[in-house]
């Protein structure tokens, strides 16, 4: 009896000690991520940014961008890294990126890449033009046609943010964005690590003296980083929370797409709490989750203020989103004017017109300076070893490129409605357009996913 008596004691003691352990670790999975209130730099808050989006653009956009003429990207893979030899190709399976065959790309898109009018008398006009650029192209010489080209490229490529691939190269492919989701490759470690150093350190206007916090690559990293952050004028501060915020928005789409089990007969994906805690838990991360949290909302607003300014390029007449199929391009047409028109209704967006604002010559070089930076880490994205994350590296920052163009080519675009010019000064590619639309998309669900991770938290510390 007494031996009874005292397995059952052992026995209730162990349930004691069991049920204080789950609780010990429910408490320290209970990530810290109340972000809260107004944002530096603009007079919007966190709250209103949260219902906004997950009320009235997350539902609308996702439609969207599963449509055919935005899911459907073009893009070259292949492109050397142009910073550094020692680069090779990732070998992990999940890295891998399937793109599309022939037959499966609409043929609308691979007939008429950019091309939105298609009203019979613009059709003339263009012939009778092309047949006088005949013409004159007859008595030229090559040198002079060749050098004629690279001016046109140059004008295009002055008014960007981001170096586009060559959609005409053999080596751009079609990639179905749906097919190859942005999620977690197991891409990580130096390689990675050396991916965003380049940018951080070299592309951010920041000087190696000082240290960003958590720098993997650098010890005694983050003394003094946010004296000289607010230091900054407001425009190398934006630019630094827009890439911190790209950043964020990265991590937590690896976070909410994980790769929690694998068999012979599946796998499956999805949110990974712990893997979320490590990058934006208070105290695991040194008080650094809250802030790249904020810079990723301060990228919301930026994308979507670009959004609200496009409104009368795609409002035109003469744009069409095409894709061969006229019926179902006039809805996502309705579609695409109807989230723009939302995305104009947001009541605190944000004031571009404090950026670049100070002494005219000043300002242009320093958008310039702006401009040549982010292009610059556009071509990092060549330097990804892991196929699926340079894919969506690229559409992101391409993304990122275009709402930069939009929000500083603002009289451009306000004199669109007044002319009847069928060929504006300010034109976006079909890789423009589409890169736009995918990156907020990325940004729009990276909102919607912090909500998820709270009720996932939620759950745990009950």
């Amino acid at each position: 009896v007494i031996k009874e008596i005292f397995i059952v004691i052992i026995y209730i003691f162990l349930v004691m000690l069991s049920s204080n352990i789950s609780s010990a670790i429910k408490i320290s999975l209970c990530v810290c991520i109340n972000v809260t209130g107004t944002l530096d730099d603009c007079a919007c808050d966190v709250e209103t940014i949260d219902s906004f989006n997950n009320k009235e653009i997350f539902p609308k956009l996702q439609k969207l961008l599963s449509s055919d003429y935005f899911r459907f990207y073009k893009v070259n893979l292949n492109n050397p890294c142009p910073f550094w030899t020692d680069h090779s190709q990732c070998g992990l399976k999940y890295c891998a990126v399937k793109p599309c065959t022939p037959g499966e790309v609409p043929e609308g898109l691979k007939s008429s890449s950019y091309k939105y009018s298609e009203a019979a008398s613009q059709d003339l006009e263009e012939c009778e033009k092309a047949e006088k650029l005949g013409a004159v192209n007859g008595s030229l010489s090559d040198e002079t046609r060749q050098a004629l080209q690279e001016w046109k490229k140059h004008d295009d490529e002055s008014d960007r943010f981001c170096m586009l691939d060559d959609v005409d190269s053999p080596e751009s492919q079609y990639v179905d964005l749906l097919l190859n989701p942005e999620r977690f490759t197991g891409y990580k470690g130096p390689e990675a690590w050396r991916i965003w150093n380049s940018i951080y350190e070299e592309n951010c206007f920041k000087p190696y003296s000082v240290k960003r916090p958590l720098n993997p690559l650098a010890s005694n990293s983050g003394q003094g980083f946010y004296r000289w952050l607010e230091g900054l004028c407001v425009e190398k501060r934006a630019f630094f929370r827009l890439i911190s915020g790209l950043h964020a928005s990265i991590n937590i789409h690896l976070s909410a797409r994980y790769l929690l089990d694998e068999n012979w007969f599946e796998m499956k994906w999805g949110h990974n709490v712990s893997e979320f805690q490590l990058r934006f838990d208070k105290e695991l991360t040194e008080g650094e989750g809250p802030n790249r949290l904020r810079n990723l909302y301060f990228l919301y607003l930026i994308e979507l203020r670009a959004l609200a300014k496009i409104l009368p390029y795609f409002e035109r007449p003469a744009f069409h989103l095409y894709t061969g199929q006229p019926t179902e391009d006039n809805e996502k047409k309705k579609s695409l004017l109807e989230l723009l028109h939302i995305a104009k209704s947001f009541p605190l967006h944000f004031d571009e017109t404090a950026l670049f604002a100070g002494n005219k010559k000043e300002a242009m070089k320093l958008k310039e300076d702006f401009k040549l930076t982010f292009k610059n880490i556009s071509r990092v994205m060549d330097c990804v070893e892991c196929f699926k994350c340079r894919l969506w590296g690229k559409l992101q920052t391409q993304g990122l490129g275009t709402v930069l163009k939009i929000l500083f080519s603002e009289r451009q675009i306000e004199a669109m409605p007044n002319t009847s010019n069928t060929n504006p000064s300010f034109q976006l590619s079909r890789q423009e357009i589409v890169s736009l639309f995918n990156a907020f998309g990325r940004i729009s669900t990276s909102v919607r996913e912090l909500d998820n991770f709270r009720s996932l938290l939620s759950n745990i510390k009950q």
